[in-house]
């Protein structure tokens, strides 16, 4: 990798790093919840309007990106970033008196944020293709992802780390140190000269021709493969602790892992471990083997007693942790002359998210915690049958 190569790669790992900065949301409900006095639905609809922006922003932020470029969307995302962080600030959020923040300038806040991790998962995953080497994409795409939970983990470390060995602040101290993350990255981004590649069989996207690639059967499977790995993902993360508290009487709370938990520690771990891995196994090959796993987990904390359960969660994680960068790389790679139309599409289907953690919910009530996650697991062997499928497509284009 050349020095300008390298530049450029930094700046855009830069850029994922902010990224996960719009997981603040989640706290931002817990604070609505707390000091609104909301109720569990009302409070809900707040993070469902963060994700709601996926849904609606990503394929018109797409075909916007076909015509200005990835990295005027990228810096168009970080500045949509920035505002929202800066609202708080402005407007007087405070540890000790949250409830004096107007709540119309919280929605807005959250509106913003959602908005701007939108258009930078647009953009941000496709631009990573045109700063690695040929065949690193899927790698590197890895390895972003763990840059990016590290921008996630950070909501819940910096509060700690400054009040402790600096000054005594409250978690709002994230916003004007998230805001400073993404001036200076803004200053690393806008100068940088990224080469974006263009296929020579490209055309102009469209509503019609985004929406149009879902009669590709390849396409289709992998759109809906995001759709319900996100929804898993976030099934398992929010369903573990009640599995644990339910049937074991644990409180994961206290296994400690930096306040993160359990799923989301050894899902970063993962992330980071597939970054190495992909160095030298194709990524076709790597999702079979991620998901055989993944499946495994879930079986042995279905199946297995206490003793297993923590074992089984570190499994989950490690598994799950590549599946989204995994198949999205895939899918880009096979249709590069389309990447901006398959990237709207795919981040779309990250409401995914919003929609099957519900349904697991629902399936628990009616039953019991273990039978909910019935529904993810069904998500996963959906991936597993998406895997192969996709390793029958690469065989046939290799075969002469």
């Amino acid at each position: 990798m050349t020095k300008s190569s390298k530049i450029q790669a930094t700046a855009v790992f830069f850029a994922f790093l902010c990224m996960g900065f719009g997981d603040v949301i989640g706290p931002l409900v817990g604070l609505a919840k707390k000091h609104y006095e909301l109720s569990n639905f009302s409070a809900t609809l707040i993070q469902f309007t963060g994700l709601l922006m996926f849904l609606i922003l990503s394929i018109p932020m797409g075909i916007y990106q076909d015509k200005k470029g990835k990295k005027h969307v990228l810096v168009l995302g970080l500045i949509v970033a920035l505002i929202g962080l800066v609202i708080p600030i402005i407007g007087g959020l405070n540890s000790q008196e949250p409830g004096s923040f107007p709540y119309i300038f919280l929605l807005l806040t959250v509106l913003l944020l959602g908005s701007g991790n939108a258009i930078l998962q647009v953009a941000g995953n496709p631009i990573m293709r045109d700063v690695s080497p040929p065949g690193r994409y899927s790698r590197n795409l890895s390895l972003a992802q763990f840059v990016k939970t590290i921008g996630s983990l950070s909501g819940s470390l910096i509060p700690v780390i400054v009040a402790r060995w600096f000054f005594h602040v409250g978690w709002n101290v994230i916003f004007p140190i998230y805001s400073i993350f993404i001036v200076i990255t803004l200053l690393i981004l806008i100068p940088t000269r990224i080469h974006e590649k263009k296929e020579p069989d490209s055309h102009p996207a469209t509503f019609r021709s985004s929406f149009g690639l879902l009669r590709n059967p390849f396409v289709l499977i992998m759109v809906l493969g995001i759709f319900l790995y996100v929804g898993a993902e976030q099934s398992f993360s929010s369903g573990i602790p009640l599995y644990l508290n339910d049937k074991y009487n644990i409180d994961i709370q206290k296994l400690g892992v930096a306040g993160t938990g359990l799923f989301f520690f050894w899902l970063m771990t993962g992330r980071f471990l597939g970054a190495v891995i992909l160095t030298w196994v194709k990524a076709t090959r790597f999702l079979i083997l991620t998901v055989l796993f993944a499946i495994t987990g879930i079986l042995l904390l279905l199946l297995g007693g206490e003793s297993l359960a923590i074992v089984s969660i570190s499994l989950i994680g490690l598994s799950f942790a590549n599946v989204f960068p995994l198949i999205f790389s895939i899918t880009i790679d096979d249709m590069p002359e389309r990447t901006n139309e398959l990237s709207g599409l795919m981040i779309t289907a990250i409401v995914g998210g919003a929609i099957l953690p519900p349904i697991m919910g629902k399936v628990a009530d009616l039953t019991n915690t273990s039978i909910g996650f019935l529904v993810p697991l069904a998500a996963i062997l959906y991936i597993l049958y998406l895997s192969f499928y996709a390793l029958k497509i690469e065989t046939k284009v290799i075969q002469p």
